[in-house]
């Protein structure tokens, strides 16, 4: 059976191979094909990525990405479509769509909102929900270093609290938008924010949203 991590690697390898190796995306310095040695790497070298989070341990993780970065972009896009090895923890069905269902929606809206002509995904509620159990879970972390208190809403009434703190901001839209927007990518998400201007603009302006 198909699951939305699967859907959502499928639509990023399209996405990527329609778009070419040098498409701007909306990580900021990254091109297509560096976003794509991202992905790769995340899933086949566990012994890089711990670069992300330890400062000592960046600059393996910065030879690494160079080394796949310089594979043919084809390759790149291959692997992500085959997925991870047998051995890989991301192999397993319940690890790929619980850790791959967010990341690999917000990279492929990465590669489609850095084009100047897109427009919102129509997205089935089932998946909205999908994607709002994973906000609620995850508001936190990626809010954490949030300048303003910052409540998530959906249109429905129900919230989620990213940050504490006051003066608070409230943004409302649909998960996916919200999510965008916690992810750290304000300015392409439809969302709308209610709270203070002084404290909207700061918030708006943050680069310090995401995981």
């Amino acid at each position: 059976m198909s699951t939305f991590a699967k859907r959502e690697r499928l639509l990023l390898a399209d996405l990527l191979e329609t778009a070419g190796p040098e498409a701007p995306t909306l990580c900021e310095g990254w091109t297509t094909r560096e976003l794509a040695a991202h992905v790769v790497v995340r899933e086949r070298r566990p012994d890089a990525v711990a670069g992300q989070f330890v400062k000592q341990l960046a600059p393996r993780l910065d030879r690494v990405m160079e080394e796949y970065s310089a594979k043919p972009y084809s390759e790149l896009i291959q692997l992500i479509r085959t997925g991870p090895p047998k051995l890989s923890p991301f192999s397993v069905k319940q690890v790929d769509e619980a850790s791959n269902t967010v990341e690999f929606f917000v990279h492929a809206e990465d590669v489609r909102r850095a084009q100047s002509d897109w427009s919102p995904r129509e997205l089935d509620p089932v998946f909205q929900d999908t994607l709002w159990s994973r906000l609620e879970r995850t508001a936190r972390l990626a809010g954490r270093k949030a300048p303003t208190g910052l409540v998530l809403r959906r249109p429905d009434g129900q919230t989620a609290v990213a940050h504490k703190g006051a003066p608070v901001v409230t943004v409302t839209g649909e998960p996916a938008e919200l999510l965008m927007f916690v992810f750290g990518r304000q300015d392409a998400a439809k969302v709308v924010l209610d709270g203070d201007p002084d404290a909207i603009a700061k918030l708006h302006e943050s680069r310090q949203l995401g995981i």
